[in-house]
């Protein structure tokens, strides 16, 4: 329900209501233009109608008749060829909100965009559709696919974290999102080399997971969330690592890594943000920064990895002092001419009551804090307590000295508009999408027995399949035959009742990472300085994605297959190391890789015996997974309704037999019984009524019911001069009980008769004369059914 006061409470409660409603489009007020809409909302899923409750997306759709104004006819005022200075504001894409109450009282009922306008000549309306914020999720639908998940044999994302990522194609956003997705021209604004979100899974939107902890090792939590889902340990010093989409260079980056914590919620004191860096000859150095919350101390390391380091340290009493919402981060200078650098580090907190803390900037200056060239590896995290949002940025704020406060908290870049429920099918594997993302989201709501949804205010829901599971205590509003209901239609059929239910999954056990083609270039190319080159490759459709290339030097312990040496001169001279960023991503069944040449003179991908040095390993699953079934089924219910079966639609988003065994449950708790529906329930509008809520129906009139039942379906339609109808369809919250046919001895499928008449010569053998027959005076139907006489 929609939240109210107490003035429109009391207006709903009156015998006599004064509509009223609110209509903006382009911004622009035309409420009193609107001669009659409509808003209409309902699951929409393929599973039978009373059983629509339990999953599907809610695309909410509004039509209205605009009419003219100023002595003008809507025609030519509104219409596709009217002028742009009045047909603006109607024209598809533009804004619309619209709002509807009582007695000068509205709540939200519709915010999208207009989809189409048709303009009637000769009348003076123009009639307007739109769309809710599903039309924001029109773009093509598009997941990372990494191997690591079917690797390691742990589950690398979830059907919630693929929904959010969805989202996130859309603008929609949940936490803050990447600062700087795009790449400019020349590479050198700011740019997002990693964004985890890890709203249940470690799939990365920009980079890739590296290392995955297994399953037991931690938890998704919303509870307690920095904004709507973290990565939590059950022990201290969970681990995880992530590649880079981006292997950007050492010396001359500024980078910042960052995270959002919860302090509260910590198995031990310390969190870990580290950044590792290949050197020549198969060294690595790293710098990190490790928050500890038991001292409310922060450090910042610089050094070799198995090998020396330094550290600055910086004190923060309210680190030690505050409980809750963190965002932790810090920066790094590594600008520099020379072959080495030592970094510049900066610290930078800020509080759950709001506070900001910045460290003053440590520059090393001993040896073991130096880098050399190098390239970026892989980001570490190991944290003991809630975590969200971990993201790596080159280029960075240049000056950290003047870095705006603003501008680190990300103030008025973004907004949450979504809502999600708990982490729910677990994913070795990213299945294909295609469509828009809407249409990918339906189907992933459709797979796992979830709702998506907009609200009236333009937020997105989703919810999970144990929504509808649960009977509710208490409904959120009454409605009776005595004042609130005019028409009321219950309907109970054999359809809605599935008491077999089987739920098709897929058994990744024993699948494992596969090699493809190794891609060799064809020619050498010449990165020139300064000038961004991109190279495209094939890759199969499926095949999973690939990071970056390794930049490989001569003296390296192994040469990896999926790598690039670049050489000093096109002939092969010396390696090169340190100073070619090197990036990538995938674009449908392309691989493309961009090269970027921080220093001064050209340098070559050419090996040292002069050939092309840029090799391509595709990855891929060793085989396809087997297809398994999980069954749930109710024997009491099939003792009287016989065995209904619902099969549900094979799907890649169902991947492990948990899962599976979970949405047979889930399937047959809905239709164990079959549920009756509530159709054309019209009532007086309640615009606090949204879809999922719970209604208490009192008819003391006709069917004499008082029952609980969730709104799966609401129609609200206005015309200028009435009071606007409602009509709700409903879904009882559960049946009347399991049947008792008491009193009753249903006549079996079979006739009992069949194969027991007696035969022709069973009749002449009793009866040798008609006369015989007749006087008796017996009916045909008993003289064959009544047994008896000589055989």
């Amino acid at each position: 329900m929609q939240p109210t006061d107490e003035s429109l409470d009391a207006a709903l409660a009156a015998p006599e209501r004064a509509p009223a409603h609110s209509t903006r489009l382009g911004g622009r007020e035309l409420g009193a233009q609107i001669q009659s809409w409509k808003v209409e909302r309902a699951y929409n899923t393929d599973l039978p109608e009373a059983m629509r409750a339990v999953s599907g997306s809610a695309s909410a759709q509004l039509e209205m008749l605009l009419g003219g104004a100023g002595g003008e006819h809507a025609p030519r005022l509104y219409s596709a060829w009217a002028d742009r200075a009045t047909g603006d504001v109607v024209r598809p894409g533009q804004s619309v909100v619209h709002s509807a109450g009582i007695a000068d009282r509205t709540l939200p009922t519709f915010r999208g965009t207009v989809r189409s306008r048709s303009a009637a000549s000769g009348s003076d309306s123009v009639t307007i559709q739109a769309l809710d914020g599903a039309e924001r999720l029109r773009g093509p639908a598009s997941l990372p696919r990494p191997y690591q998940g079917f690797y390691y044999g742990r589950p690398v994302a979830t059907a919630t974290w693929c929904v959010d990522e969805l989202l996130r194609q859309g603008g929609i956003h949940t936490c803050p999102p990447p600062r700087a997705p795009l790449a400019d021209d020349r590479d050198l604004a700011p740019f997002t080399v990693l964004y985890a979100s890890l709203h249940g899974g470690f799939n990365a939107t920009y980079g890739q997971p590296e290392v995955l902890p297994v399953s037991s090792s931690y938890r998704w939590i919303r509870d307690g969330a920095p904004f709507e889902m973290a990565l939590m340990p059950e022990q201290a010093g969970l681990r995880a690592s992530w590649m880079p989409r981006s292997r950007f260079v050492l010396p001359g980056k500024v980078f910042q890594v960052e995270c959002w914590v919860n302090t509260a919620l910590a198995k031990d004191s310390v969190i870990e943000m580290k950044a590792v860096f290949d050197r020549s000859g198969g060294a690595a150095g790293y710098i990190s920064g490790k928050f500890d919350i038991s001292t409310g101390t922060v450090q910042i390391f610089s050094g070799t990895v198995d090998g020396g380091s330094w550290y600055f340290s910086w004190g923060f009493p309210k680190l030690a002092a505050l409980r809750g919402g963190w965002h932790l981060g810090f920066t790094v200078d590594t600008r520099g001419t020379g072959a080495t650098v030592l970094p510049t580090v900066q610290p930078r907190l800020t509080a759950p009551d709001g506070s900001y803390h910045v460290g003053g900037t440590g520059t090393f200056t001993e040896a073991a804090g130096a880098h050399p060239h190098s390239e970026l590896q892989q980001i570490d995290l190991v944290t003991d307590m809630a975590v969200e949002c971990l993201q790596v940025t080159d280029r960075a704020w240049t000056d950290t000295a003047s870095y705006p406060r603003a501008e680190w908290e990300q103030k008025d870049q973004w907004r949450k508009g979504a809502e999600l429920d708990e982490a729910a099918l677990p994913l070795y594997d990213i299945p294909k999408v295609s469509g828009s993302q809407w249409d990918a989201i339906t189907e992933i709501a459709r797979a796992s027995m979830s709702t998506a949804e907009f609200d009236e205010q333009g937020v997105f829901h989703w919810r999970g399949p144990s929504r509808f599971n649960k009977v509710p205590a208490a409904p959120d509003t009454t409605v009776t035959t005595v004042r609130d209901i005019s028409s009321l239609t219950v309907s109970e059929e054999i359809d809605a009742c599935r008491n077999h239910c089987e739920q098709p999954y897929q058994d990744w056990a024993g699948i494992g990472l596969a090699h493809g083609t190794v891609q060799t270039d064809t020619r050498i190319r010449e990165i020139k300085p300064g000038v961004p080159e991109e190279v495209s490759y094939a890759i199969a459709d499926d095949e999973s994605d690939i990071g970056p290339l390794t930049i490989v030097d001569d003296t390296s312990a192994s040469i990896a297959t999926h790598r690039v040496r670049f050489g000093s001169a096109a002939t092969g001279g010396t390696a090169v190391k340190g100073r070619v960023t090197v990036s990538s991503r995938r674009e449908g069944p392309a691989y493309i890789v961009r090269f970027t040449n921080t220093g001064t003179t050209s340098v070559w991908t050419v090996t040292k015996d002069g050939k092309p040095s840029v090799q391509i390993d595709p990855l891929k699953r060793s085989a396809d997974p087997a297809q398994r079934v999980w069954a749930r089924w109710s024997p009491t219910s099939q003792q009287y309704y016989g065995k209904q079966q619902y099969l549900a639609p094979a799907s890649e988003w169902v991947q492990s037999a948990n899962t599976a065994y979970t949405l047979a449950q889930t399937m047959l708790d809905a239709g164990r019984y079959p549920v009756p529906v509530l159709g054309e329930v019209e009532v007086l509008h309640d615009p606090r009524l949204q879809l999922g809520d719970v209604v208490r129906v009192v008819d003391t009139a006709g069917a004499r019911l008082d029952t609980l039942a969730w709104v799966v379906g609401i129609r609200t339609t206005y015309t200028a001069g009435s009071a606007p109808q409602q009509t709700l369809t409903l879904r009882g919250t559960g049946y009347n009980g399991v049947p008792a046919d008491e009193g009753l001895v249903p006549d079996a499928p079979l006739d009992p008769a069949y194969g027991r008449l007696r035969t022709y010569q069973m009749v002449t053998a009793q009866y040798a004369q008609l006369a015989d027959l007749t006087a008796e005076q017996i009916t045909y139907r008993t003289l064959v059914e009544t047994l008896g006489g000589v055989a």
